[in-house]
């Protein structure tokens, strides 16, 4: 299988058009789509999905994450030659929340690699796994301990989230007899895929409300100022929000917590780099986050 069209292939699918690659790879876009079309008449298989963004088809995501350790072990053994790392973008999901609090620790390490770079793939902690299955990344923080095929996953510890309110807001849905009108009052969502969020209501309310007060704000640092102006409550992570609570910024409703607890999940590959990423995470994650109960 020509490396040439693996590569073109890769550029395809990362950069999400035939143009953005060929401006990646300093060629045509004719020449790009003749190296995809090549490609798969030697597999015999339709790799990429014409549309925009360009996706892979299943045999273009196996064909793409072999390109991606192709990669990088080329570039390792560059390495071993020239004593010189060349680029190598490390593909990474993460969720929102733990590029906010705990994943900058990573990048400080990985700033001072010779030749290595990030590429962040910002996911839900419960779907960041499937970017992992599909090979367009290395590695993923995820919910799943169960590790991907091809994969091993290694603990990193605990989320804990607790119900946040500006004290004003909170003020004015506490009823006189100290309980919060959870129904009434307004709430915040990250996205359509916030699991975390999704589930704040149980046990605090049997039913629900109809046409709740739902605002969306998909940003971790967004997130957190909506809930500290009073847009609405929302669960927050401790690692956000124990400087806000103890400054009288932001209060605790109540006494429940949600945990989240985190691995990291990533290929079984002889690589050096990328062990030095697993160390990093790692090392990263003992530092902030919870530990995980016994």
């Amino acid at each position: 299988m020509n490396p040439v069209h693996l590569e073109t292939l890769l550029a395809v699918v990362d950069e999400g058009s035939f143009d953005a690659a060929a401006d990646q790879l300093a060629v045509t876009p004719s020449a790009v789509s003749q190296r995809i079309k090549a490609l798969e008449q030697s597999t015999g298989r339709v790799l990429v999905r014409r549309m925009q963004p360009v996706t892979a088809t299943e045999a273009g995501e196996v064909l793409a994450q072999a390109a991606r350790r192709m990669r990088l072990l080329q570039a390792e053994t560059d390495a071993q030659l020239t004593g010189r790392l060349a680029r190598v973008p490390l593909s990474v999901a993460i969720n929102a929340d733990s590029l906010a609090t705990w994943f900058p620790a990573v990048m400080a390490e990985v700033a001072g690699w010779d030749g290595a770079c990030l590429r962040l793939h910002i996911e839900d902690e419960a779907h960041s796994v499937a970017l992992l299955r599909r090979g367009d990344c290395v590695g993923a923080v995820t919910r799943e301990h169960t590790p991907v095929s091809g994969c091993e996953t290694t603990e990193l510890g605990v989320m804990t989230y607790r119900a946040c309110a500006s004290p004003a807001l909170a003020a004015h849905y506490t009823r006189a007899d100290g309980s919060i009108d959870w129904a009434a009052m307004p709430a915040l969502r990250y996205g359509p895929k916030d699991k975390i969020q999704d589930g704040d209501l149980k046990g605090r309310l049997d039913t629900p409300p109809r046409n709740r007060r739902i605002s969306q704000v998909p940003s971790s640092e967004g997130f957190l100022e909506a809930v500290r102006v009073g847009l609405g409550w929302g669960l927050v992570p401790d690692q956000q929000s124990r400087q806000l609570v103890s400054s009288g910024q932001l209060v605790v409703l109540d006494d429940r917590v949600e945990t989240v607890a985190l691995h990291w999940q990533h290929w079984r590959l002889e690589s050096p780099l990328l062990t030095q990423l697993t160390e990093a995470v790692t090392r990263a994650a003992a530092a902030t986050l919870d530990p995980v109960s016994r």
